[in-house]
């Protein structure tokens, strides 16, 4: 009779325990719909910010011809594959739902 708190904790309380932690970090892994709308924000506000650095540079640099941003400079096509990329993707994403 003393031996059995001993067997339930070790086949019913331990893989219980187990099992439990093991369903929080599959969960904690994962991206929910909360984060995916987040991000979706976050990458569209971005791509605002860029665009409107972007045109103040440009105006800066014709009031001023000694002005050289670097944004403009570096703004070339490989530089923004990425960013076509993610947009490809993203509105695959859309199309799917």
């Amino acid at each position: 009779m003393e031996a059995l708190p001993f067997v339930a904790i070790i086949f019913i309380g331990l893989p219980w325990i187990i099992f439990h932690y093991v369903t929080k970090w599959k969960t904690a892994a994962t991206i929910t719909n909360d984060d995916e709308v987040l991000l979706e924000e976050l990458y569209q506000l971005a791509k605002r910010l860029d665009e409107r650095m972007d045109t103040v540079e440009r105006l800066v640099a014709s009031d001023n011809a000694d002005f050289r941003p670097a944004r403009l400079q570096a703004d070339r096509d490989i530089d923004n594959q990425p960013l076509r990329e993610l947009d490809r993707l993203l509105a695959e994403k859309g199309t799917r739902k």
